[in-house]
């Protein structure tokens, strides 16, 4: 019995739990050495270890019945691409944005001293993820663009969509040097534009909180995977602001405005501060309008620009009904984050909870049309409503 029964759900947030030295195949021999340094270390007995859990038959008769409770590198299909069209099977959803685990900051290169290696990163990011993807139709592949380089960045954008990238994924951090929203990148959201794809932005790729800020003068305060260096209450304030940023001069500078058939969607980033920032935007730009021939030249206020074209997915954990009212119906997408723990076990419950008193046709939205928007000619027709639904919006 699949999670998901009789319904479409597309799940807009999900990962391949890859080992630090898988990219590795995909980096260009010339690199390899140059790159090797950036390569995280794991313990090679613990990797021995848990893939020889995935070739234990007992232990793989058991990943229907435990798909949503087992987590990181135990689920099925976390690591092993032949593994994740029967784990689609077993989750029931319509289709998977994938993206990496490991390379969401591609490693930490694009200092402005390392961009030809950032680059050469992205590209073997890219061709990682379209490899695992390969296996299933269903599984959509994301492509890593850096903005370190203005040439670069649609030569590898146009590489990663000629490989079977179904979205483009840039950071929410400001390069070294410029705006994301700089003249340079048109030719970027021209070709994305173009191919119908959307632009990505996934939690990892935002300037982490200072460190300062978590030396208060008490013990070091670890996260739920019991380290120090992923999310604990106080970085997690931090996840929205680079994005915030971001997409108010992507707004703000017009770039959504000529290109208003390109879509962005904020991925693992939050939505709880959504509404604030589309009503702080508004009232920046009625404060500022008389003086910038920019504001001038908006075609629609801030806020309704992002219904337009921007899409973003709450956490579980969030009040997405709440959300939903405060910012349209058009802007929220459903995640599981599988195989990740952040998502929780039961992410269905969790935002159904939520959602009781949003109508039906705004929580379809939110599970089902959204996501087509969002995807566009990145999720084939053919996937927009799964099989177990004889017509658009049955079962929902």
């Amino acid at each position: 019995m699949a999670y998901v029964e009789n319904r479409t759900i597309h799940d807009a947030d999900s990962h391949v739990m890859e080992f630090p030295e898988k990219i590795c195949e995909y980096v260009s021999a010339r690199f390899r050495d140059d790159f090797q340094p950036y390569v995280r270390e794991r313990d090679p007995d613990w990797i021995r270890e848990i893939t020889a859990l995935h070739d234990d038959a007992e232990y793989l008769g058991g990943a229907e019945q435990e798909i949503m409770l087992r987590r990181g590198h135990h689920a099925l299909g976390a690591f092993r691409r032949e593994d994740r069209p029967k784990t689609l099977d077993y989750l029931g959803f319509a289709s998977q944005l994938v993206f990496t685990t490991d390379a969401l900051d591609n490693y930490g290169l694009e200092t402005g001293r390392t961009n030809t290696l950032a680059c050469e990163a992205a590209r073997a990011h890219n061709r990682m993820m379209v490899d695992f993807c390969s296996v299933d139709k269903r599984l959509l592949a994301t492509g890593y663009v850096p903005l370190v380089d203005f040439e670069e960045a649609p030569r590898i954008a146009r590489e990663a969509l000629e490989l079977g990238c179904k979205g483009l994924i840039i950071p929410s951090r400001c390069p070294p040097g410029h705006s994301p929203s700089h003249m340079a990148f048109e030719p970027l959201w021209s070709l994305a534009e173009e191919a119908g794809v959307p632009i990505l932005f996934h939690v990892g790729g935002e300037t982490k909180m200072s460190a300062d800020y978590h030396n208060n003068g008490g013990p070091q305060v670890l996260d739920f995977h019991g380290g120090a260096e992923n999310f604990t209450s106080t970085s997690y304030m931090a996840i929205p602001l680079s994005l915030w940023q971001t997409m108010s001069v992507l707004i703000i500078d017009g770039v959504l405005d000529r290109h208003q058939k390109l879509k962005f969607g904020a991925i693992e980033l939050g939505a709880g501060w959504v509404p604030s920032w589309m009503r702080f935007m508004d009232s920046g730009a009625a404060a500022f309008r008389k003086g910038e021939e920019r504001l001038k030249k908006l075609s629609a206020t801030p806020s309704e620009i992002v219904r337009r074209q921007f899409r973003v997915t709450p956490y579980p954990h969030e009040p997405t009904g709440w959300i939903i009212e405060n910012t349209g119906p058009e802007v929220c997408l459903f995640s599981s984050d599988f195989p990740h723990v952040e998502g929780g076990r039961n992410p269905l419950k969790r935002f159904g909870d939520t959602l009781q008193n949003t109508s039906v046709a705004d929580q379809q939205r939110f599970y089902r049309d959204n996501f087509i928007d969002l995807m566009g000619a990145g999720l084939d027709p053919s996937l927009h409503d799964h099989p177990s639904v004889s017509a658009p919006g049955a079962g929902t």
